[in-house]
């Protein structure tokens, strides 16, 4: 699963569409990979499924969802301090790894108006800020289910073929990495509505069903590198920190524990998926452990806050809960967290890139 040299895509593409392979290729050449990527391994777009972590914008236009962040101070410190819809101060993990890749510098959300043909080549993001592998998560936060994600890949898939041809497109999807990030709204919100009709490990049993459910249909449709992201240390978020952390404020221990139940049924479950594709690299990326090590050991990492969001108070805004009327801490480059739930672009710096030069070569 290696990219073609320039040549033999040209020969491989009707004459027609040189022109626009060439502008592509153009596009791309103007980021600078920031990553060594391993012998045999080249990645020509990135395609992003999951929540408001990754989401980079498809819920702006959802009037009746919560899960929104298109307007200040998200996006403090983005291009021109423009908020997008990234739930963070700045980029967000989806664009930190199209810029290591040196795909491109930003990726677009699917959805965005007047979307270019030279994004749909290099990669989109499908993700939706408050959805989940529980299907009554996307109900509860308004959100686009990980079902609807897929059905907008499928349509994405039609309007690439349409630009570059059947067999480059299908070359495309095989060589690029999936990213697939769920699973945080299910523990921190959805489970305190289901708690009552099921216990942490049918819950987690739940989650896990629709992971594969979700993972074996992204099989199915064409995609060979898969990575899966396990669900974070959910109890150390400052707003989990609030409602289960008591007086002092600690890593609330009851997310913490569901989330690494569920994290190693879904290792398993990402093991079994190799063996039914056996053409397929579906790959387990523990950020558990990385990102619980920032936040615990935040000074190591040249952090003063640890525990609360620059955002408010920094212990419950979150989406609408962080607007124009709260307050912002003066310097974000102190803390690990923006609001009550998501890390700050500086964090996200520190978490993505070990990430990829740690699991990019299983790839291969």
């Amino acid at each position: 699963m290696v990219l073609s040299s320039s040549s033999s895509f040209s020969q491989s593409l009707p004459s027609n569409m040189l022109c626009f392979a060439l502008l592509v290729l153009s596009v791309s050449l103007k980021t600078k990979a920031l990553l060594k990527l391993p012998p045999n391994v080249s990645v020509p777009a990135v395609f992003v499924f999951g929540d408001s972590v990754v989401d980079t914008g498809n819920n702006n236009n959802r009037t009746t969802s919560f899960a929104r962040s298109n307007f200040a101070p998200y996006g403090r410190d983005f291009e021109g301090g423009v908020p997008t819809g990234r739930f963070s101060n700045g980029k967000v993990p989806s664009d930190l790894i199209v810029e290591e890749l040196g795909i491109k510098e930003l990726l677009p959300a699917y959805l965005k108006p007047n979307l270019e043909g030279s994004d749909l080549v290099t990669g989109v993001c499908f993700a939706s800020g408050g959805s989940g592998y529980d299907p009554l998560t996307s109900i509860l936060e308004g959100s686009m289910a990980l079902s609807g994600q897929l059905d907008l890949f499928k349509e994405y898939t039609v309007k690439l073929k349409g630009l570059v041809g059947d067999e480059r497109a299908k070359f495309i999807i095989a060589n690029s990495l999936f990213i697939v990030v769920a699973g945080s709204s299910d523990i921190s919100n959805t489970y305190r509505t289901r708690s009552l009709l099921y216990d942490p490990p049918s819950y987690s049993d739940l989650l896990l069903n629709s992971a594969s459910t979700f993972l074996t249909e992204l099989n199915e449709l064409g995609a060979r590198r898969i990575a899966v992201f396990s669900a974070p240390p959910i109890g150390c978020l400052p707003f989990q920190r609030t409602v289960g952390g008591g007086i002092e404020k600690k890593c609330a221990p009851r997310p913490n524990n569901l989330a690494q139940l569920f994290n190693t049924k879904l290792s398993n479950l990402v093991g079994s998926l190799n063996r039914n594709f056996p053409s397929s690299r579906n790959v387990f990326i523990n950020v558990y452990d990385p990102l619980l090590d920032i936040i615990v050991n935040y000074q190591k990492y040249g952090y003063k806050v640890g525990d609360t969001g620059c955002c408010g108070t920094g212990r419950i805004e979150v989406a609408i809960l962080c607007n124009s009327f709260d307050t912002t801490c003066p310097n974000v480059q102190d803390y690990v967290f923006w609001d009550s739930f998501h890390p700050t672009e500086s964090a996200y710096k520190r978490l993505i890139a070990p990430i990829l030069q740690k699991y990019l070569y299983q790839f291969k």
